[in-house]
């Protein structure tokens, strides 16, 4: 299976605070920064973190597993204070089994995995350098799927409307 690659350390980093408060729920997503507009299922929420010389935003969109509506999932996508990366950071619920990383398909398609790189006191987190290929994947596909992993054989699937997501990245200053 291929590898999603990792994102380089120096990155917006304040939006991992900002954000942090996404983990798991909507609502709790609801609560971080102020929505600027909102593209289908995808919002744009807009902030000033602390330390920052100004505001960031980033497109998200979060949801639950279809079978356990106490098991939520936040995909964060923002572009890197520089404008040279495009960045996905995935924050999964805590109990995850951290070495199988987080996996992805795209229309059923498998796309890859990406690895967590630290935990937080409200969920663990994934963040990957979006390429080409994977950014056309998200603007031409219908669905996400994300998984995660509660044991090696026990996988949960967080099935993620894509409609609007090339809409909204494109509004993101």
């Amino acid at each position: 299976m291929p590898q999603i690659s990792p994102v380089p350390r120096a990155f917006a980093a304040g939006f991992l605070l900002l954000l942090a408060g996404a983990a798991g729920f909507g609502e709790k997503a609801a609560a971080q920064g102020a929505v600027r507009s909102v593209h289908n299922d995808w919002q744009i929420r807009c902030d000033t973190p602390p330390g920052a010389q100004g505001e960031q935003c980033a497109l998200i969109q979060s949801v639950t597993a279809e079978d356990r509506a106490n098991i939520g999932l936040t995909v964060i996508v923002l572009k890197t204070a520089d404008q040279k990366s495009r960045l996905m950071r995935v924050v999964a619920p805590l109990g995850v089994l951290l070495p199988s990383g987080l996996g992805l398909k795209i229309d059923q398609i498998d796309v890859g995995r990406a690895g967590f790189v630290r935990c937080l006191p409200n969920g663990c987190v994934a963040e990957v350098v979006m390429d080409d290929s994977l950014m056309k994947q998200l603007r031409t596909g219908q669905t996400a799927t994300f998984i995660i992993f509660q044991t090696p054989e026990e996988g949960i699937g967080f099935p993620m409307a894509l409609k609007g997501f090339g809409e909204g990245y494109d509004k993101l200053p």
